[in-house]
């Protein structure tokens, strides 16, 4: 039942141009593709759910008390029941104590005697045509919304009945001012903006750049754009130190794949977010085996400033391994048509399979030559990392002339090997330092035989 009314309103929005065709589309395919292994086993429990919404419930807070420290962010957290709730609640209890100062102001002053039958005029009264609590009850919401019929009116006969009229229009204000401004911040909060962000339902593992890489797509789904958007990627698992602590919740930061050691994106159309899987990454050991028996939460945050209100949101979602896919990729959603960039929402999550192996980044680069530990090889990065036998490179450059310039630094030491032999024929270029040094040995050499 939930699944048909999404299904309609998402299609009157299509039809009125507030979704973009295709995506109603997205999310029945992306359903019918869900893999079979995440509903046959248990649902894990998760600390990002798939909305964006946090899944952490706090229980035994003691110090309830600081929460109404904070009344506002605590009024525009509630949920929106609440909210009407407690936004009636304060008019009509402000409405009853007014009503029931009015009603004894009459009560003390006498207004509330009845009128002698003779019809001689009597003493003028506080407010007029007060006569009873219901009365009173009216002339207190005429004052505070400022509705005035004619019928009751204060006279100058009483001064605390006027000092009680300014002090119930300043509480009125007050109380009007507090509710709509927390159902102005409700409605405009940075969340409701990235109900619009739509990430895919999968993200996937396969090949790039010969390397293995974490990729997912996200999108935006509206026109105007998110400024100064940056994407975050954590890793939440469960470690254990050297020491036996056991850490529930880890959270490790991965690096996103951009030239610019950055993590800004220009999302003016649905992007692949990818993140190489290198040495130093926490996933650096994941492999097609371990993938499912894997206890990781793969947290992605994204951020920016809305452009039409200028103010500060953030989207959530998070990727379980049950939700990674091992060797395959995103199909392409962009096509040309008539000068202009087409985005076809309806493959939105789609994927194709690619060939790649099922081993880990640890155990390919192992079979390509590359040690790790010791003084030979480093972290990625900047840093040293070991080419294959006898080389070094810095920013992808050998530092040992011994190894070919154009070897890349992943080739098997096999290869190395083949090359090397086929150079032994070739002349070597020997460098006049050398020369002089090797000269200036050997007759340090025939001195000391002399």
């Amino acid at each position: 039942m939930k699944h048909f009314f999404t299904c309609v309103f998402s299609t009157m929005l299509a039809r009125k141009g507030l979704l973009p065709d295709g995506f109603l589309l997205t999310r029945l395919a992306e359903d019918q593709n869900q893999p079979n292994r995440s509903r046959s086993r248990c649902q894990r429990a998760r600390f990002i759910t798939k909305s964006g919404s946090c899944n952490v419930a706090h229980k035994n807070i003691r110090e309830q008390g600081r929460f109404l420290q904070d009344v506002f962010t605590t009024m525009v957290d509630l949920k929106w029941q609440h909210s009407f709730l407690i936004f009636t609640s304060a008019f009509l209890c402000s409405w009853m104590l007014f009503a029931m100062i009015w009603w004894l102001l009459a009560f003390a002053h006498g207004d509330l005697e009845p009128q002698d039958p003779n019809g001689e005029p009597g003493p003028v009264p506080c407010v007029t045509a007060i006569h009873s609590f219901t009365s009173a009850f009216l002339f207190s919401i005429e004052v505070q919304v400022t509705i005035g019929f004619g019928g009751r009116m204060v006279t100058e006969e009483c001064p605390l009945a006027i000092t009680v009229l300014i002090v119930q229009n300043i509480v009125g204000l007050i109380i009007n001012a507090v509710m709509l401004g927390c159902v102005f911040m409700k409605t405009a909060q940075a969340n409701r903006r990235a109900e619009t962000l739509i990430f895919s339902r999968n993200a996937v593992i396969s090949q790039r750049n010969g390397r293995p890489t974490f990729m997912f797509r996200v999108g935006d789904l509206r026109k105007s754009m998110i400024i100064s958007a940056t994407v975050q990627l954590q890793v939440i698992r469960r470690t254990v130190t050297s020491e036996g602590e056991v850490i529930p919740v880890s959270q490790l930061d991965i690096q996103v794949e951009n030239p610019l050691r950055s993590n800004g994106i220009f999302l003016v159309s649905p992007l692949i977010i990818s993140h190489t899987i290198e040495r130093g990454s926490p996933l650096y050991e994941l492999s097609a085996q371990s993938l499912c028996s894997e206890d990781l939460e793969i947290i992605v945050i994204l951020e920016g400033v809305v452009e039409t209100t200028g103010i500060t949101m953030q989207a959530r979602t998070s990727y379980t391994p049950e939700e990674i896919l091992w060797g395959r990729r995103f199909v392409s959603i962009i096509t040309e048509e008539d000068g202009r960039y087409c985005v076809d929402y309806s493959k939105f999550g789609n994927t194709a399979p690619v060939r790649m192996p099922s081993l880990s980044a640890k155990e390919l680069d192992q079979t390509r030559g590359v040690q790790e530990g010791g003084s030979d090889g480093q972290l990625q990065g900047w840093g040293l990392v070991r080419a294959g036998r006898g080389g070094f490179r810095r920013g992808g450059r050998t530092c040992d002339n011994s190894a070919p310039p154009h070897q890349p630094w992943y080739a098997p030491a096999e290869m190395v090997e083949k090359e090397a032999e086929q150079q032994k024929g070739q002349k070597k270029k020997v460098h006049l330092e050398v020369i002089g040094r090797q000269v200036e040995e050997d007759e340090a050499l025939g001195e000391a035989n002399e």
